[in-house]
């Protein structure tokens, strides 16, 4: 699985975006949009996905349930 940002939540204060080691977070019409092509839910970066670490809004990053769940590269 993949993370995604629920838009409607989302206040655009981009503390997600650098945060990032994957560079997956992007601004997308005044809000926050992930590439689930490049999320990796931080796995082999840290113990938890960063953009739900430091979002003020609390579940505003959340597993996207409609993508299948990374597999690091064998």
């Amino acid at each position: 699985m993949t993370l995604k940002i629920i838009a409607s939540q989302c206040t655009s204060c981009s503390a997600c975006e650098p945060e990032c080691p994957n560079v997956a977070i992007s601004e997308k019409n005044g809000t926050f949009v992930i590439d689930p092509k490049k999320c990796t839910e931080c796995l082999g970066h840290f113990d938890e996905p960063q953009c739900a670490a430091v979002c003020p809004v609390d579940n505003t990053c959340v597993i996207d349930n409609s993508f299948p769940r990374y597999q690091p590269p064998a």
